[in-house]
């Protein structure tokens, strides 16, 4: 887990510079009675046929005024602009990486919402609806749904059982929405103590820094693990990710991949894996997991 730890390290490190520069900063001239801008939400939109369901978890807004950072603001927020008249404003969209509120930062792949000349009011309350969407740069390796007549995922030989498909459609156990009626279930319970399960396919994913991340919407009543098989010289190695906590309804995540990715030029592919146990204290538990995603964008 180096990587991932030196991953955590520097991101909090470079959010907390951003913040400091964003509330020390003053804009030029005497201004002293601000403008406020208000963000409730982030909203997403997506081509559900290329890009998967437009399922999102965007906690904060990175706002720039004339490209000059102002802030992250964790939503909904109200916030103070030292800024009169005509400027533009570009509202990033934000996520938390792996789930870690430490690791706060501009999703990759979600384009920012410009206004390229707001009118900002002094000593008045402006309220804005940004809209994001995935750039067209982005690349999906793998979308997993459950909508389909087969699962990319099979469980291992160290498994004890396999995931399967909610039943029957729009059971209320399954995430639902237009394009879902079906969400992926592993339920351990009895005989069957363990699961582990694995993409079918495996996947060559761009190093050297690229952006990598695994969305996935989630809910378990006990925790299971997330993490990469790597297929090195003839080695395949194990390497956790990401525990996801036990949940009281839906989630969703942005595990991030690119650093593992990168600590393994040579790898021939990956894929990524599932898994969880009952342990000695618990006798049935129920994993449910939707919407899976791999996306990338290549480093120019």
């Amino acid at each position: 887990m180096r990587q991932t730890r030196r991953l955590f390290a520097a991101v909090l490190a470079i959010t907390f510079i951003a913040f400091c520069a964003g509330s020390c900063r003053k804009f030029d001239g005497d201004q002293t009675i601000p403008a406020y801008l208000r963000i409730d939400t982030i909203s997403l939109t997506t081509d559900y046929f290329t890009e998967g369901a437009g399922t999102h978890n965007i906690t904060d807004a990175w706002v720039f005024v004339n490209d000059q950072l102002i802030g992250a603001f964790e939503l909904p927020a109200t916030f103070p602009v030292l800024a009169t008249g005509v400027n533009k404003v570009e509202i990033r969209p934000g996520i938390k990486i792996n789930g870690i509120s430490a690791t706060r930062a501009p999703y990759p792949f979600y384009k920012p919402y410009i206004i390229e000349a707001f009118n900002f009011v002094e000593d008045s309350v402006q309220v804005l609806h940004p809209t994001t969407s995935y750039y067209g740069t982005s690349n999906f390796a793998w979308l997993e749904d459950f909508e389909g007549s087969s699962i990319s995922l099979e469980k291992t030989s160290k498994s004890d059982t396999t995931i399967n498909k909610t039943a029957p459609a729009n059971s209320p156990e399954a995430w639902l929405s237009e394009y879902s009626a079906y969400s992926g279930k592993i339920h351990l319970t009895g005989d069957f103590k363990k699961f582990e399960v694995a993409t079918f396919n495996s996947y060559v994913l761009p190093g050297k820094g690229a952006p990598v991340f695994l969305e996935m919407d989630y809910k378990c009543d006990r925790a299971f693990g997330v993490g990469l098989f790597v297929k090195n010289s003839n080695t395949i190695l194990t390497l956790p990710l990401v525990i996801m906590n036990k949940t009281t309804g839906w989630k969703k995540i942005y595990i991030n991949l690119g650093p593992t990715i990168t600590d393994y030029p040579n790898a021939q592919y990956i894929k990524v894996y599932f898994d969880s146990d009952l342990g000695t204290e618990a006798t049935d538990a129920q994993y449910f997991i939707d919407n899976l995603k791999i996306v990338y964008r290549n480093n120019p």
